[in-house]
């Protein structure tokens, strides 16, 4: 593992993060692979485009993606994967869903040299 492609990889995911929060389309969708799907912490899949699509429609707003540290990164030739802690509040068809934490563990691929999400799960962690 290299601790630099560990460091872009944690930037490129704070700025994917970013980009979703703000509802930043332009800036999300080269990102994300175009075969790119999310498992919800409710176990439903979404595609790219539902996914990002629901955020540019307002279908998903998020109101809060707290990453916190430290966040875990492995990283191979053209696969990286990082691992993380998050308190997310989000509004989802007008229904607020109350802060959270949550798991998130992504995967990306490199392609044409640039790094794109391909799958992203996010996983509620249980209170002790």
């Amino acid at each position: 593992m290299n601790s630099k492609s560990s460091a872009e990889i944690e930037s490129i995911e704070r700025g994917r993060v970013r980009a979703l929060v703000d509802g930043k389309m332009e800036v999300a969708r080269p990102l994300h692979a175009d075969e790119y799907e999310l498992i919800t912490p409710f176990g439903a899949v979404l595609s790219k485009e539902q996914y990002l699509g629901a955020i540019a429609a307002g279908g998903i707003r998020y109101v809060a993606w707290e990453m916190e540290a430290p966040m875990k990164v492995r990283t191979y030739e053209e696969v990286a994967m990082i691992r993380y802690q998050a308190a997310i509040e989000i509004v989802v068809d007008g229904q607020a869903i109350p802060r959270a934490r949550f798991w998130h563990t992504d995967v990306y691929e490199k392609r044409g040299g640039s790094w794109q999400a391909v799958w992203s799960q996010a996983t509620p962690i249980a209170s002790a």
